[in-house]
């Protein structure tokens, strides 16, 4: 996999254009078959809130021993904004008006259940690195309302889809990260192999300056880093001393992971 991120495969043109009609549905309908195909909003709707209902009201309920699932649900409602930033649950606890090991155990049981997962920070190497508050995504992505939050949150998802792939398939043991340190620089993810650092990757709606962030981080890491944008038709690479950013639509670069 090492290889991947340089080659010549990693910025192969998709001239039709299809791989871009099909990251605009999933942005709008989510990756689950049923609403996918479907393709309708009032029907993606219906079906969102039954597939959450369903699994907290019934399946969490049922496997867990939690009582209070109508405040599970009321928990869950708040992730959607809480999505690409620090997680902090001591915030949800005073929200919810319960103990903070509470809000623990519920985040906990909506993660086993495939309804969100988390990334933690990866420390070594990062001055000052933040070394405890986790990220966390949704599964179902297309309830995201901030358009940079659902980009961001599909990124995870595939980079998260890739690299679950990559160890199923015996290439890992492979990792998703993110970096920051305590002045609040940030790049959205880190891809580790080995627990190594290997590729970072930053979210961005559209085709900017490359963030300092990414930059930094670069320079102190020396691995390959990609700049992943929601807009954009074309690729580009920028030089910054001897590292290389590649700027990519995420809709070109995505589908080429192996």
């Amino acid at each position: 996999m090492r290889e991947f991120w340089n080659s010549p495969q990693a910025v192969a043109a998709d001239a039709d254009h299809t791989a871009e009609r099909i990251w605009r549905r999933l942005a709008q309908f989510s990756g689950f078959p049923e609403p996918y195909v479907r393709a309708a909003p009032r029907a993606y709707r219906r079906w969102s809130t039954a597939y959450h209902s369903q699994l907290i009201r019934e399946d969490i309920r049922d496997l867990t021993g939690i009582v209070s699932i109508g405040s599970v649900e009321t928990l869950f409602s708040l992730l959607p904004e809480r999505v690409g930033s620090l997680l902090s649950v001591t915030s949800l606890a005073e929200d919810l008006k319960v103990a903070y090991n509470t809000v623990r155990t519920w985040l906990d049981a909506l993660e086993r259940f495939y309804l969100v997962f988390s990334i933690a920070p990866w420390t070594r190497q990062v001055a000052r690195a933040t070394q405890k508050a986790r990220k966390l995504y949704l599964l179902d992505y297309a309830t995201i309302e901030d358009r940079a939050a659902r980009f961001e949150n599909m990124v995870a998802v595939e980079l998260l889809r890739a690299i679950t792939m990559w160890n199923d398939l015996g290439y890992g043991p492979f990792g998703l990260h993110f970096v920051r340190n305590k002045e609040k620089e940030e790049v959205d993810f880190l891809v580790t192999e080995k627990r190594r650092p290997r590729l970072l990757v930053e979210a961005t709606i559209a085709d900017m300056t490359i963030g300092r962030a990414l930059l930094r981080f670069q320079g102190q890491l020396g691995v390959p880093a990609v700049q992943l944008t929601d807009d954009g038709t074309t690729y580009r690479k920028v030089a910054h001393g001897r590292h290389t950013v590649l700027v990519a639509p995420a809709w070109m670069w995505l589908p080429k992971l192996p």
